[in-house]
């Protein structure tokens, strides 16, 4: 109850206006974990989708999201690009290029508060390197269509911020794991394979991680690259035989990479051995991993049981 001398005050009016205003340019796994990881006090975020029953789980869990299926502009996208203050592209190109440039480009060069882009992009468009280290500097040679659809889009992504004015990251990640996609998963849906392909490795990436990195770049914006990558590329067989000691039960059998049957996808991953160094990483953006190697981050998710998701 009030006094004479007491106002109620509405929260709608006295609450302050949010430092950043960020467009999710697909509201996938990766981006969740960012929006998840952000003070929604300080931060109004925006999303796209494709999918119209996902626009509605997302939206009871309070994030603004907006169906855009890349087929034509949305009116609801480019007023939510024009009042950005940061973006952060996850969704993948198509044979065709970047759906949000072809349509929304001139919604980013007007975009007068825009500070930065983040592009997440991936290791693929190193390509093969025949199990040398490579880093931000080594030349991309992507070998799979995917891989050069994504260099295609960073390059797309780079000039737009060239255009703008406004310095754009090109975030590369190495192969996704965290809550509901992981080994631990694979091995308790008894999807799990054992492929064996002597000198074959792979870097890996937390998805907490990548969320962690997205939120320190958008702090230090700069048109720079940074591979965003675990500390130790893992032969894929040590990383499933890690996971069933976990869990206590036996590993798949081992099957010789030359008789697995594999997608031509699948295939193609097998086709490139590199080594990703991630020091820029930690030199520059002053990143400490939360899990350094496969090892911490599928432990801890086995021990908090987000593994499942």
């Amino acid at each position: 109850m009030t006094t004479s001398s007491e106002t109620e005050i509405d929260p709608a009016v006295t609450r302050a206006a949010p430092e950043m205003r960020l467009v999710c340019l697909g509201l996938g796994y990766s981006a969740r974990a960012l929006v998840e990881l952000l003070d929604t006090r300080k931060v109004d975020v925006t999303g796209t989708t494709r999918s119209p029953e996902k626009a509605d789980t997302l939206h009871r869990r309070g994030i603004r999201t907006i169906v855009f299926d890349g087929k034509q502009p949305s009116a609801a996208l480019s007023d939510a690009i024009r009042t950005a203050t940061h973006i952060v592209v996850s969704a993948a190109p198509t044979s065709e290029g970047d759906a949000f440039l072809w349509h929304h480009e001139r919604d980013i060069v007007h975009a007068d508060g825009l500070k930065w882009i983040g592009y997440l992009s991936s290791v693929g468009v190193y390509g093969d390197h025949d199990g040398a280290v490579v880093d931000e500097r080594s030349v991309c040679r992507p070998a799979s269509e995917r891989s050069m659809w994504r260099l295609a889009a960073e390059t797309a992504w780079t000039a737009c911020g060239h255009r703008t004015g406004v310095p754009v990251s090109l975030l590369r990640l190495g192969g996704i794991y965290g809550p509901g996609r992981n080994q631990l998963k694979q091995l308790a849906d008894g999807k799990a394979r054992r492929i064996i392909k002597p000198g074959q490795v792979f870097n890996r990436i937390h998805v907490d991680d990548i969320a962690q990195t997205v939120e320190r770049a958008m702090e230090r914006p700069a048109a720079r690259i940074y591979n965003v990558v675990d500390n130790k590329p893992s032969p894929p067989q040590e990383v499933i035989e890690f996971a069933a000691e976990l869990m206590g039960v036996e590993p798949p059998p081992a099957v010789p990479f030359e008789e697995a049957d594999l997608t031509p996808m699948a295939r193609t991953f097998y086709g490139e051995v590199k080594q990703v160094s991630n020091r820029r990483l930690h030199d520059e953006l002053g990143i400490h991993l939360l899990y350094p190697t496969y090892r911490e981050g599928l432990r801890a998710l086995w021990e908090s049981d987000r593994w499942r998701g």
